[in-house]
């Protein structure tokens, strides 16, 4: 039986990007990853074309809040194994103590809920770009013999993941 790992994707905001890494990470997995998402700085709301993007993989927009990721460092929270920033200022904040020492790595992408909300396409086009990326390094995070490797190749590895798919 295949080992189960949580993962945990932190934004600023914890609007977009997180969002859907959350669902992305649920959805493709089949079970062996449950995405949490949250932010620094969370703005309240989930951003309605994440919204849509995230319903159309079939996961439970329910489940959807934005939320701070103090949440996840609290006594009774779930374990986290990865913990992954995808925006430049939430990789730059002061985290909370993340219980059980999961392994940490950057993965870059613009926020797509920051451009000008009356260029309709341009925003469309972000949202679409940040979930290809965050399918690709999803995908090859599933790939990696996990269980294998000992706790600084896995930190290698999620560092790796962000410089390769950069050229997928």
């Amino acid at each position: 039986m295949e080992k189960h790992y949580n993962i945990l994707f932190l934004c600023n905001r914890n609007s977009a990007r997180s969002i859907i890494a959350e669902a992305l990470a649920s959805t493709l997995s089949h079970g062996r990853f449950t995405g949490y998402s949250a932010g620094a700085n969370p703005s309240g709301l989930v951003h309605p074309y994440a919204l849509e993007m995230v319903k159309a993989m079939g996961y439970p927009i329910q489940l959807l809040r934005s939320k701070s990721w103090d949440e996840f460092g609290r006594e009774g929270a779930p374990k986290m194994d990865f913990i992954i920033t995808l925006c430049d200022t939430a990789m730059g904040e002061d985290c909370p103590y993340w219980p059980g020492h999961p392994s940490i790595a950057h993965w870059g992408f613009p926020d797509p809920a920051s451009i000008e909300a009356s260029d309709v396409k341009a925003m469309l086009f972000a949202f679409k770009q940040v979930e290809i990326g965050l399918r690709n390094r999803i995908e090859l995070l599933m790939d990696l013999p996990i269980e294998t490797l000992d706790r600084l190749e896995i930190k290698e590895r999620l560092h790796n993941i962000h410089y390769r798919s950069k050229f997928l």
